[in-house]
């Protein structure tokens, strides 16, 4: 269970750092970072600001949503 939970925070980092260097991110990153936040499960101070600044990129219309 512990490796499952590694592999899925490592997943979570991977598509963090991707949106934030494209600065695009589709409607399942979006799910799924909705789904990190709200299961608040072992989300760290640094993960959580990371997604919040994806968030406020995205509503702020710096970032885009693309299907």
């Amino acid at each position: 269970m512990a490796g499952n939970h590694y592999q899925s925070s490592q997943t979570n980092n991977s598509i963090v750092d991707n949106i934030l260097n494209t600065g695009q991110l589709s409607r399942l990153e979006h799910l799924q970072l909705v789904s990190t936040l709200l299961s608040d499960y072992k989300v760290n101070d640094e993960q959580r600001s990371k997604i919040n600044l994806i968030f406020d990129n995205l509503q702020t219309g710096h970032f885009k949503l693309i299907d």
